[in-house]
């Protein structure tokens, strides 16, 4: 797999509470360089990005890392980012909803943000680490239900990222128009084609340029 396909993938990612502009800078430079899928920032800087780079894609985060924001503030903060220039909004669920078993509250959360962004591709956050198999395979049930564009393994600020059982999981329970991003943890350029391979679209990383390039890294 060229190194080109593999960047065309990756939502080239930089979400520490510490980034800088500069930084920021820097990531959106190259995703134009290296022609990413997207950048994936926090809320904060969509509009600077938006008014000061043109032809980049932009991601962002609603919720994050933790999930337990109301849906009310989740929904505002999703139609305040589409606002501001964001073209694709990574929510995370809620998942003390999860662990108390209100899965209709948790479909309701993921219809209502997709509502509010529209034909701008939302993807939802499971934090997998978390997760029984069981409450997994009932959250492949509420993203499809709900509307959701993808399923995404991780923040990256869990105990841990992806794996590839998940994503084998997901495959066997999403429905057919919900795509699967794998985040966190992805630290080598076979771990990249391993996850496309078995079937991700996305890949969520501040590493692929740097681990293509044959540089060292233990980014997210």
């Amino acid at each position: 797999m060229e190194n080109s396909k593999i960047l065309s993938h990756v939502d080239h990612t930089l979400l520490k509470a510490v980034s800088s502009w500069d930084e920021i800078c820097t990531l959106c430079e190259e995703s134009i360089k290296f022609k990413t899928a997207s950048v994936c920032v926090p809320p904060s800087y969509i509009k600077r990005i938006a008014d000061n780079f043109s032809g980049i894609n932009i991601c962002t985060v609603i919720g994050f890392p933790l999930g337990y924001n109301i849906s009310s503030v989740k929904t505002a903060e999703a139609e305040a980012a589409v606002n501001d220039g964001a073209n694709e909004i990574d929510m995370v669920i809620n998942i003390g909803d999860v662990k108390n078993g209100d899965f209709n509250k948790v479909t309701g959360e993921i219809a209502a943000i997709k509502k509010a962004v529209g034909n701008h591709i939302l993807k939802v956050i499971i934090e997998a680490c978390y997760l029984t198999e069981e409450e997994k395979v009932s959250l492949c049930g509420c993203v499809t239900e709900a509307g959701a564009d993808y399923i995404k393994t991780s923040t990256g600020f869990g105990t841990a990222g992806a794996v590839m059982e998940d994503i084998i999981l997901f495959k066997k329970h999403i429905g057919p128009q919900v795509k699967i991003k794998a985040a966190g943890g992805i630290r080598t350029r076979q771990d990249m084609v391993d996850f496309l391979s078995a079937g991700c679209d996305r890949l969520g990383t501040s590493s692929a340029i740097k681990i293509l390039s044959g540089e060292e890294t233990s980014g997210y």
